[in-house]
């Protein structure tokens, strides 16, 4: 790639050619050029509804190499095209990292799961629609996480073990989670999972994908009962940003070569330290705040925004490139 580069990265179920004329005009208006294009995915492989498609397009221009680019301009812009045609659309600097990270850390309720498990863990102990209201309202940032946490930990005071063990067992994966890990495995990246849920299903997770570390809070469990506390540190915003560069500074990385996904305003700060963050089918205000985010696509999405491709190499861009 270029020095004076950019990549936008387009994810939807389908592109279409019309959608593609879009994005020209767009980066036309703004002084750029499309250099290439590259299909991350199988574009004839793709066709189906409900599959995956994704396309990765170089952007150069005098406006970028001067330093004259409104970047910002270019980010609300793509932004609202994404939503208003259904896809995801990502900007990303063309530097040396792109496809050579090598750390990516995860949140776990509503990110690797489709569910908040302490909610679960309420509804089951007959508390549901009381711990629910409190994570809805942490979630959105309009509470304070430790405090809301312990509120919520104290009603599940005497919820049996067992309960637990049910959960842990029956976790509802998200989407692409199977694929994704397979595909940072093969690719040699380290993995972890950052959660202010709970170790106990963190754990199973691990053992089941390969996770190389998990940090989330423990549960105390005393004689089979949950005692309503955690032990400390409770894991929040600022801990899940701490793990990040102290996980980095372990393993001799740079904030650069690091990847963080979440979908909660706990996220927040991961996703700004990391060097690619991205909110998965986050909260609105998460995906306002993040640099990157996918709504249209499942977990196995993440490869493709990290540079790593099931298609084809580049093509030029005076190229085909409609989907269909």
């Amino acid at each position: 790639m270029s020095q004076h580069a950019l990549v936008l990265t387009l994810l939807g179920e389908s592109l279409p050619a019309s959608l593609l004329d879009d994005v020209t005009a767009l980066t036309e208006r703004l002084g750029l050029h499309a250099s290439a294009h590259r299909w991350l995915t199988d574009k004839a492989a793709e066709r189906a509804p409900g599959r995956a498609a994704c396309l990765a397009i170089e952007l150069g221009g005098q406006a970028l190499a001067e330093g004259r680019l409104d970047a910002e301009a270019l980010r609300e812009q793509a932004l609202a095209l994404g939503r208003a045609r259904g896809v995801d659309v990502a900007v990303q600097d063309a530097d040396e990292w792109r496809g050579h990270r090598r750390l990516v850390c995860f949140d776990m309720d509503s990110t690797l799961i489709k569910t908040e498990v302490i909610d679960e863990l309420a509804r089951r102990h007959g508390v549901g629609g009381e711990v629910a209201a409190v994570t809805e309202r942490a979630m959105r940032g309009e509470l304070d996480f430790q405090q809301s946490f312990r509120a919520r930990m104290a009603k599940l005071e005497g919820l049996d073990e067992a309960v637990l063990e049910d959960i842990a067992a029956n976790l509802p994966l998200m989407d692409g989670l199977e694929t994704l890990m397979a595909g940072l495995k093969r690719h040699g990246y380290r993995t972890a999972i950052l959660s202010g849920g709970f170790t106990y299903f963190a754990r199973h997770l691990q053992k089941r994908f390969g996770f190389d570390e998990v940090h989330a809070n423990e549960l105390i469990i005393e004689n089979g009962r949950v005692t309503g506390e955690v032990r400390e540190p409770i894991v929040d915003a600022a801990r899940k940003a701490w793990l990040l560069e102290d996980m980095a500074a372990r393993e001799g990385l740079s904030l650069s070569q690091t990847v963080a996904v979440g979908d909660g305003a706990n996220d927040l700060e991961m996703l700004s330290r990391a060097g690619l963050g991205i909110a998965f089918r986050a909260k609105p205000v998460v995906r306002e705040k993040a640099r990157q985010s996918i709504t249209a696509l499942g977990l196995d999405a993440v490869l493709y925004l990290m540079g790593h491709s099931r298609a084809a190499p580049a093509v030029e861009a005076s190229a085909d490139t409609s989907a269909g």
